[in-house]
Parts: structure tokens; C-alpha cells; sequence
């Protein structure tokens, strides 16, 4: 069974509390930057290193990265968020405090700095909830999947925007991510990465951005012109209609992207906008480049990119195609080094390399995927540890609940409440639904200081918010989210109870076991 994150508890320490809240512990008294390092204009202005030099923790809710956010010192305070399992509705309430601004049903990045989002473990899914980072900087969001955010229809969340930027925001880099809809504007769906009112200094890689109406925007008007500075490489988009991305002034610099199935458009420069677009592969696709819906224009310096199968309206009125021979009517200066792969081989490269849980794998410039170096928010699947052997900051001594009974509130077919007290990590009970609660009790009084929770490798990750209860007087012990190690005031009693009180799936805990400390 995968070892679950360590998680302690003491209700003297406010940090512990917190990291109880978090189902969390820091991995590392600092964490690193974003693996690899940021890429194009996000290097500029300073560069973007997110949450290098904080503190790690883990969260498997939306809530848990709003608490995360706001029990740091400051707004500006370095923090790393790992994050894994399926954000929802359901688990992003509003947290409140002064190191943050957040709000529910969406991921709410607002009035912050230096902060790395990264999925982990299994990976991290926000589904039908929205990134939002307004009058922010230096963020990193990286290895997650962000799918079906509505603007109307049910849940709604973000304005329909699966990452959207506003509000004197710089230096983002989102990177490995896996962006989706499940249709157009008709079907409630806005952009899946939009950037407006003076955001700058951005970066998206690697990235896939499929099945929607809209790809993204900068610029949310012709007259929103203080947007730019941005790079897009070596992401994919398909099934797009249109804005891959739409620029309204601002420069930006388009480089090894695959683009298949642009059914209306591709990127639509206007509005005094210039765009750098080099050795990209386009196919399948109408008006891949040029200005369109408007008679405001824009520009494009071309080279070495390859056009399959493309077509191309006839020029009129507010449309304006670079092809069918697309040529450059401007010059744009890049600030920053980069190393171009062919368009030849760019579907290849980024196929095997673009979205979430790729291993973050990049290209090495020659067409060939490479993992990066350093890899210290590595988003694969940990390795799983001798469950008989404590890892670090782990209870030692004699698991209690080996010689207890057990009972519980209801059990799922097949599962039994023994299973819990067995110390076989392959063993488990369920609750009959997503919520419910299992004990473990002795004939005389027993003093515990210490309770751990195991899940089975294949539910890691399910078990959401939970208390733990003196069963004989009904005192709530410690409470928290996630499984994990919690400690308390050493407490004579003779029933303990785990009370799962939200979850994502049905939990499977194979092993409650209770230590003297």
C-alpha cells in the first residue's frame, strides 16, 4: 500500500492545525522552483520561480489550497501546493484570511505572489472549476487538467474560463497542462486561457488546449491593449473553433506548436497586435493566421512553419488571412534564448511531451523528449514504501488497534470493519456511501496520544474532510482532511472513532491504527 503524507496535528500550534486542515505536511523545509525552470517571456521582468524557498504541502480539495493560501505569514510568502485528486464544487468553500482574497467554486488567485501550484501522485483534475489569478504574480501552475468550466448552465465558475488572468498580473508560467471543453459558447463555455487588463509577462508549454469553442484571448477588447508579452511552445490545440490565441496589441511569440482541427480560425493578431509564429505545424485547419472579425489589423513575422491541409478565405471586409502563402509584415525582437525543433517533427514531440502527467518531459531542442533536471516536484507516481517500516516524523512503538475490536456506523458489500485492525494493508472497509465512520475499542481504558490512517494504494487520495472522536465522551480529538498521522493530548478512553465526513469516490481505509505515543 502507497505510504500516505505524513500529517500532524497538535492543537497548541497554529501551523499544525493548519496542516491538518490541508491533509498536508511540508515535504521539505523549501521547495524548489517548478521543475525545469520557466521558459520565455516569464523569464523576463525578473523571472517567475513561484513558490521556490517556501515551505511544500499537500492538498487534495480546493479547499485545502485556499487554506494553504491563507494561513501563510503573508500574501507574498513562498508556498509550494501539491496537489492530488479532483477539485470540485463540492470541496472549494471561500477560506478567509489576510494572506488571501479566495472565494467558492473557483480557484481564487487573487492579491498574491509566489505561488507554485503542481499536480502530483496520481494527478490533480479541476473539474468544472476554474483558475483564477487577478492583481497577482510570479505563479506557477503546472501538471493539472482544468476541464468543462462553465460560464452558464450548471455549475458555473471563473466566467466559463478554465485558466483566466486579470488585472495587472505578471509573470505566470502555466506549463503541462491539460486544458478542455466539452463544446462552445452555446454549450455554456468560454476560453481556456485568457489573459486581459494589463497581464503581462506569460507563458504557456507543453500544454494541451482542446475541444472548445474558444482558445483563449489577450486583450478583452480592441481598446484593452496594455496586454503581452507572452509565449506560447510546444503545446497542442485541437477541436478549436477559433482564438489560438486571438491578440488585441501586445506582442507574442509562437513557437513549436501543433495545431490540428482549427475549424473557424487560428491566431487572429488585430488591434496593433504583433505576433512572432515560428516552426509551427498547421493542419487540417481554415485561416490558421491573420486578422479576423474586425477591420482593426494586426501583424505576424512568419518563418519555418508547415501548412497541411489547410484552406483559406478569400480576403474582404473583416477578414484578412496571412495565406494561402503567408509572408511577414513586421519584425518582432525576442529578449530571451530559445532553441527551435523543426516543424517537421513538432507533432512527434509534442504528442509525446505536451499535458498533464507527461513526466514533464520537455524537448531537448533536436526533436527528442528529455525529463528535466532538477526534478524536485517530480508528478509521478510515488513509490510505494514497506508499510511496516515508519518513514520520517511517523508514530513508532505498538500499534494499539492490533489488539482492539472494531465497529463502525455502515460498511460497503464485501468490506468488514476488522479490516481496519488487521495490519493488512491489503484489507479494507468502506462506508456505505461517501461519508461514514469506523472505530476501534478496548475493554478497559487506553491512553492514545497518536492515530494514523492508511488508504489502500488503489483509493489513495479519496478520504476528504474527517474528524476523530473520543467515541466515549464525543470530543472531537483532531479533524483535518486527507489521510495521514494526526497527534493529540494523550487521552485515556476506551472507543476512538474516524468520522469521514467528505470524500471524492468511496474511501477505502485499510488500516486505523492508534498509538500510546
Amino acid at each position: 500500500m502507497r505510504r500516505p503524507v505524513a500529517l500532524r496535528l497538535s492543537a497548541a500550534t497554529a501551523v499544525a492545525a493548519l496542516a491538518a486542515a490541508l491533509g498536508a505536511v511540508a515535504s521539505t523545509p523549501e521547495a524548489s522552483a517548478a521543475t525545469g525552470g520557466a521558459t520565455g517571456y516569464a523569464t523576463q521582468n525578473g523571472g517567475t520561480t513561484g513558490g521556490a524557498g517556501g515551505r511544500t504541502v499537500r492538498a487534495t480539495t480546493g479547499t485545502a489550497i485556499h487554506q494553504a493560501l491563507c494561513g501563510r505569514a503573508s500574501s507574498s510568502t513562498p508556498i509550494t501546493i501539491e496537489v492530488e485528486g479532483t477539485v470540485n464544487h463540492g470541496n472549494t468553500s471561500k477560506v478567509s484570511g489576510s494572506s488571501c482574497s479566495t472565494a467558492a467554486g473557483v480557484i481564487e488567485l487573487k492579491q498574491i505572489s509566489n505561488v507554485t501550484i503542481v499536480g502530483v501522485g496520481g494527478g490533480a483534475v479541476f473539474d468544472q472549476v476554474g483558475i483564477h489569478i487577478r492583481e497577482s504574480s510570479n505563479i506557477i501552475i503546472q501538471n493539472v487538467t482544468v476541464r468543462n468550466v462553465k460560464k452558464s448552465g450548471s455549475p458555473t465558475s471563473n466566467g466559463g474560463d478554465a485558466i483566466g488572468m486579470e488585472s495587472d498580473v505578471r509573470n505566470v508560467w502555466v506549463d503541462h497542462a491539460t486544458l478542455e471543453a466539452s463544446g462552445g459558447e452555446s454549450e455554456g463555455y468560454d476560453g481556456l486561457f485568457d489573459m486581459k487588463d494589463n497581464t503581462q509577462y506569460v507563458t504557456l508549454s507543453y500544454s494541451i488546449l482542446r475541444n472548445s469553442g474558444r482558445g483563449g484571448l489577450i486583450g478583452s477588447s480592441e481598446s484593452d491593449r496594455s496586454n503581452g508579452y507572452v509565449t506560447f511552445h510546444h503545446n497542442l490545440y485541437e477541436n478549436i473553433d477559433s482564438r489560438t490565441p486571438l491578440l488585441r496589441g501586445g506582442i507574442a511569440h509562437i513557437y513549436n506548436n501543433h495545431y490540428a482541427g482549427l475549424n473557424e480560425s487560428g491566431i487572429n493578431s488585430r488591434a496593433g497586435a504583433r505576433a512572432k509564429v515560428d516552426h509551427n505545424y498547421f493542419e487540417d485547419s481554415k485561416d490558421v493566421l491573420g486578422t479576423f472579425y474586425t477591420d482593426q489589423a494586426g501583424y505576424w513575422q512568419v518563418s519555418g512553419n508547415i501548412f497541411d491541409n489547410v484552406t483559406w478565405s478569400s480576403p474582404g471586409g473583416d477578414t484578412n488571412p496571412a495565406g494561402p502563402d503567408p509572408q511577414s509584415n513586421t519584425t518582432v525582437s525576442i529578449p530571451y534564448a530559445y532553441t527551435l525543433d523543426q516543424a517537421s517533427c513538432v507533432p512527434d514531440v509534442v504528442s509525446r511531451t505536451a499535458g498533464a502527467n507527461k513526466g514533464l518531459r520537455v524537448s531537448d531542442g533536436n526533436c527528442t523528449p528529455q525529463s528535466p533536471s532538477p526534478t524536485p516536484t517530480d508528478p509521478g507516481t510515488p513509490t510505494p514504501t514497506d508499510p511496516g517500516t515508519p518513514g520520517p516524523g511517523e508514530p513508532t512503538g505498538t500499534n494499539l488497534s492490533l489488539s482492539a475490536g472494531a465497529d463502525g456506523s455502515s460498511k460497503a458489500s464485501g468490506t468488514s470493519y476488522g479490516n481496519v485492525r488487521d495490519g493488512d494493508p491489503s484489507t479494507y472497509w468502506s462506508p456505505a456511501g461517501a461519508t461514514g465512520s469506523v472505530s476501534v475499542k478496548w475493554d478497559s481504558a487506553t491512553a492514545v496520544s497518536t492515530a494514523r490512517i492508511r488508504e489502500t494504494t488503489g483509493a489513495a487520495g479519496r478520504i476528504g474532510t474527517w474528524k476523530l472522536l473520543n467515541a466515549d465522551t464525543g470530543a472531537v480529538l483532531a479533524s483535518g482532511s486527507g489521510a495521514g498521522t494526526a497527534t493529540f493530548p494523550k487521552t485515556s478512553l476506551k472507543k476512538i472513532t474516524f468520522e469521514i465526513t467528505g470524500s471524492t469516490g468511496t474511501p477505502q481505509v485499510a488500516e486505523f491504527e492508534t498509538y500510546a505515543g
